[in-house]
């Protein structure tokens, strides 16, 4: 299934699925990056790829980057 999202629904799955904050006003598609707020107070970007899929609904501090694999 093909779903469509909008900033609304992207802030609809923000709150129900981390403690972080949306802060972006507008979405143009899935490269964009999109300006969250962690609970922790840290503003971050990321795709909503990411965020969604590869479950990074954190900032860097909370969250530290994985580290590439073969390093």
């Amino acid at each position: 299934m093909n779903k469509r999202w909008t900033i609304e629904k992207i802030r609809e799955f923000t709150e129900k699925n981390s403690d972080s904050k949306l802060l972006s006003k507008e979405y143009h598609g899935f490269s964009q990056k999109l300006l969250f707020q962690c609970a922790c107070g840290n503003k971050f970007e990321k795709t909503f790829t990411k965020f969604n899929k590869n479950d990074q609904r954190k900032c860097d501090v909370c969250q530290p980057p994985k580290e590439p694999r073969g390093a």
